[in-house]
């Protein structure tokens, strides 16, 4: 489409667009809006530059995107619990989404945007990938397709069984500073999914997979982990990736219904700091 409101520029071949024109602390009107969500679905992930907001200007510019979910492992800044730090210090060896995901993929009703916002960033890394699963989806074999139609997977929000190097709670965020919590009573923390996601406003097929999922259900473990395997790395080949490399005041906004997405950890010695919205998603089909 063509905007009038705001200025768009894609960033790479596979998703991703850098948005300009727009001060995101400032009131939106609705055509401003309206554009920067339809850039948003064409796009998968919208990146801007120089945005100084303060937390109450943040917020409410995610809640424009839809009501906040709240995640059952880490808690929110005092004023504003709806927002998470996720900070890596100096000493911490650990990085938080140091693997190719979804957020909150473990929900039964999935987050459906995430908002990123740099508060400290280090001198050089820290940037974050983004993988189009629409486009992982598309380049599979029309036999391949058939057969992971029917397909659900079991995914879990904690006890991560598929990798020993991340076995136990304990070893598993051993060197960070920030512990997860233990979630509230009664909020579900595992749940099934389609393998392949019909996205809800564009109706477009996607791979719906990530380090949440454990299992494919009605498959022996030996086989649903050659399966399991064998996407994780079809879905991140180099040409379905964009990069952002992240500066102080840069906000990243992502569509987790058709993205995966990395947290690269080559920063070692630097701080970096983040604030994160997730806003909710429905039950995905």
């Amino acid at each position: 489409m063509a905007y009038k409101q705001i200025s768009v520029e894609p960033i790479a071949g596979s998703c991703g667009a850098e948005i300009s024109g727009v001060n995101l602390a400032n009131p939106m009107n609705r055509k401003t809006f309206a554009e920067l969500y339809e850039a948003w679905l064409t796009y998968q992930v919208l990146f801007f530059r120089d945005q100084k907001l303060t937390s109450g200007e943040y917020l409410k510019f995610a809640r424009k995107w839809g009501a906040i979910h709240m995640h059952p492992f880490v808690k929110g800044l005092r004023q504003y619990p709806e927002i998470l730090e996720v900070k890596k210090t100096e000493t911490d060896t650990y990085t938080f989404g140091n693997r190719w995901h979804t957020d909150q993929m473990f929900a039964p009703r999935p987050a459906k945007a995430t908002l990123l916002y740099a508060k400290e960033t280090p001198a050089v890394g820290g940037d974050t990938l983004y993988a189009n699963m629409y486009d992982a989806y598309n380049a599979l074999s029309p036999g391949m397709k058939t057969m992971l139609a029917p397909i659900r997977t079991f995914n879990v929000g904690d006890g991560n069984k598929r990798s020993a190097k991340y076995g136990d709670r304990q070893n598993r965020y051993k060197g960070a500073s920030a512990k997860p919590k233990t979630p509230p009573k009664g909020v579900k923390t595992n749940s099934q999914h389609p393998l392949v996601r019909t996205h809800p406003e564009t109706g477009r097929k996607a791979l719906y997979i990530g380090v949440h999922t454990q299992e494919f259900v009605g498959f022996t473990g030996e086989e649903g982990n050659f399966l399991i395997d064998m996407l994780r790395t079809h879905c991140t080949k180099e040409e379905f990736i964009a990069r952002f490399d992240w500066q102080k005041n840069s906000m990243a906004i992502w569509d987790n219904r058709c993205l995966q997405h990395y947290a690269v950890s080559d920063y070692p010695g630097q701080r970096r700091r983040m604030h994160r919205i997730t806003i909710k998603g429905d039950k995905p089909y």
